[in-house]
């Protein structure tokens, strides 16, 4: 006799054994729904800012002043026609060496034009007594540009010795080799400006005996125009043959081993900018930068329509070069420059980028970053180069500051640096 086999006890929809099975799939839509509402949050929750970051520190700094300018020999002159009479053709070209009474530059037939009355004669005697006087003056300068020279080089000689032995500063060293070439450089200006000075006399003399009746003999000889300079040939003036009166410009020579540069430069920043204030001329087409000096800021400034259609005030700055002529062979006259003047230098300040700092109101602030959150500072800042600005209080070495902070950095926002620069 078979006997039948008790039911399943299955869950019941109380959850007790024998309930229906439906159960859990009532509990799927609110399980489901908890899991939605976990995601929605999840990607509302605010989450930490991308942001870069630089660290304050200490070093040097330098705020320059930052134009282009033009290169030019510091001596030349301008051959003139010291008569007038024709000109035979002049065969020199530009670039040409020359040197002081020996080149023959020119030569002028005046055909006895040459012959002075009473008002000429005392005028040309009166140029002679001038060119006199000019040749000792520059005598005396050059005797006292050379003591000078001597001394300095001397100096610098001294402290060559106490720079190698550690007791002289970087600083005093520099100083003192600056010393000794600008004293050099103007020795040289001074042996141009003798040479200048005795050819000028020679010139003048040559006149005046052309002029004198009793010498009609020699006056049919040409009259030979030399070099009065050593260096070469900038620019031929007159080249044909041809009539010139007295006075008439031929040739331009000077020495493009002695060259100083131009700058043009806004009137408002001319004001800052000192003699000797220190000068690095870059783009130049060599392979590193030329050291310079300031030696003067023009006093008078003049209108330049700018790009934009703007006005402005400028102002040349004349720079001499110290670096040697050997480093910048190449450079000629009328050889453009971009020039970085510094008006300020700073040695071991503390300083921060520029891109870290922005304005509110009449103050200056800061994000700093603080355990993975940012926080609003205010800074008291001084100079600043436009890329790095020097603090005066507000922020410590070390410390890393958000650098060109969005809108959506606040004061306790969370951020995730991702670049650090300034290292």
């Amino acid at each position: 006799m078979n006997t039948p086999l008790p039911a399943p006890n299955l869950p019941t929809s109380s959850g007790r054994p024998g309930a229906s099975p439906r159960l859990w799939t009532r509990h799927l839509p609110r399980l489901g729904g908890a899991v939605l509402i976990a995601l929605i949050v999840a990607g509302l929750w605010p989450q930490p800012q991308p942001v870069e970051v630089a660290k304050v520190k200490r070093g040097d700094l330098a705020v320059t002043v930052n134009e282009e300018g033009m290169t030019r020999v510091k001596n030349r002159y301008v051959i003139t026609s010291p008569v007038a009479g024709q000109l035979r053709r002049i065969e020199w070209k530009a670039g040409a060496t020359v040197e002081a009474g020996k080149t023959v530059l020119a030569v002028l037939e005046s055909g006895g034009a040459d012959l002075l009355d009473a008002r000429g004669q005392a005028q040309a005697e009166a140029r002679v007594r001038a060119a006199e006087a000019m040749r000792e003056q520059v005598a005396a300068q050059r005797a006292s540009a050379a003591a000078n020279a001597k001394m300095q080089r001397d100096d610098f000689a001294r402290q060559q010795i106490l720079f190698k032995a550690g007791t002289l500063s970087r600083q005093e060293f520099d100083t003192a080799e600056l010393r000794a070439t600008t004293t050099a450089q103007e020795e040289r200006a001074t042996e141009f400006a003798v040479q200048v000075a005795e050819f000028e006399w020679a010139q003048a003399r040559a006149v005046l005996t052309r002029g004198q009746p009793e010498s009609a003999g020699g006056r049919g000889e040409p009259l030979v125009i030399k070099s009065p300079v050593s260096g070469r040939i900038l620019r031929v003036m007159q080249e044909s043959e041809r009539l010139v009166p007295a006075g008439f410009p031929l040739l331009e020579v000077g020495d493009p081993a002695d060259l100083e540069a131009r700058i043009e430069v806004l009137s408002r920043d001319g004001v800052t900018i000192q003699p000797g204030a220190r000068v690095q001329l870059e783009q130049w087409g060599g392979p590193t930068p030329l050291s310079a000096q300031v030696r003067w800021v023009e006093p008078s400034a003049y209108t330049k329509i700018s790009a934009l259609g703007v006005e402005e005030q400028r102002v040349y700055v004349v720079v001499d070069f110290i670096d040697p002529f050997e480093k910048r062979r190449a450079l000629g006259d009328n050889f453009r420059v971009e020039a970085r003047i510094v008006v300020w230098e700073g040695h071991d300040i503390l300083k921060a980028p520029a891109g870290a700092l922005f304005q509110h109101g009449n103050t200056w602030q800061a994000f700093v970053l603080e355990g993975g959150l940012v926080r609003l500072r205010t800074v008291k800042v001084n100079r600043g180069n436009g890329l790095e600005t020097v603090i005066e209080d507000g922020l410590r070495e070390g410390d890393q500051v958000v650098v060109y902070p969005g809108d959506k950095i606040v004061d306790g926002a969370r951020v995730s640096p991702i670049v650090v620069t300034g290292k």
